[in-house]
């Protein structure tokens, strides 16, 4: 499921591609797909034009002129592409915007949306969100505060939505690799240290998984070198099996909570 740095990588790649521009057709293959009649979409979104493109959590919103927005969740299995018809990959498409000669495809929305709602709306809709872990107000104090008064294992924690938005299973693996800590440590366990080196591994695991274009393996246009680059640096995500790259032990799967959490027994404790 695309994450954080997935959907903050789509924003800036389409940002100069999209806003500015006008909707010039909208085309719904999979009514369930948004969240009104998809004619009575086709008519709200056609003829729009992009002010802006922003992301909060796993959501991109779309804003539109006329007060409207957007909200695309890709969920598990979601895709962009951008790119014309002979250009797009052999796949589903369930929702295309047409933006003159180019469009933006919508792959893959089996269990993610796209939604149009009234611009004033939209913080009513993401209100349950918990901060942004990325925003330059959100300091080592309010880490510590929004996970300290949570109990039980830090993984589930760290992708709980409600407490950090827009880390999943990726990258909560990841940040407690960099931090040297086990997913399964209890948050009543850990260390003052342990909280200051799990703030910091969060922010710089997330900070370069953004400037690597993330995880994604589907390339968001033709010629784009830059989506996905993060896969070949993942040190434990999906590496059961694979020789540590701190010390040389064996990565290990391990579920608990209801979780699938990769990690390594050598340097993480």
């Amino acid at each position: 499921m695309p994450e954080l740095p997935e959907m903050e990588n789509y924003r800036r790649l389409l940002t100069p591609r999209m806003v500015g521009k006008r909707i010039t057709r909208v085309t719904v293959t999979r009514e369930k797909s948004v969240n009104v009649d998809a004619a009575a979409f086709v008519d709200r979104v056609a003829g729009r034009t992009v002010t802006d493109i922003t992301r909060r959590a796993k959501h991109l919103l779309f804003h539109l002129d006329g007060d409207q927005a957007l909200l695309l969740h890709l969920m598990l299995g979601g895709v962009l592409f951008w790119g014309t018809e002979q250009e797009k990959p052999e796949r589903t498409v369930q929702v295309e915007l047409q933006l003159g000669e180019a469009s933006l495809h919508f792959i893959g929305l089996r269990l993610g949306y796209l939604h149009l709602y009234p611009t004033a709306e939209v913080d009513d809709v993401l209100a349950k969100l918990g901060p942004e872990p990325m925003s330059p107000s959100f300091g080592e104090a309010d880490f510590r505060l929004a996970l300290g008064r949570r109990r039980g294992y830090l993984k589930p924690v760290l992708v709980d939505q409600g407490v950090l938005s827009g880390i999943g299973n990726c990258y909560s693996d990841e940040i407690c690799f960099d931090a040297g800590i086990l997913p399964q440590t209890k948050l009543e366990n850990l260390q003052e240290a342990d909280w200051s080196r799990l703030y910091r591994s969060m922010r710089s695991t997330l900070a370069e998984a953004i400037a690597h274009g993330g995880y994604m393996d589907l390339p968001l246009f033709k010629g784009d070198a830059l989506t996905g680059g993060f896969d070949a640096r993942c040190r434990v995500y999906d590496r059961e099996g694979e020789p540590c790259v701190r010390c040389g032990a064996l990565i290990q799967r391990v579920d608990f909570a209801s979780k699938k959490s990769y990690s390594c027994p050598g340097c993480q404790r």
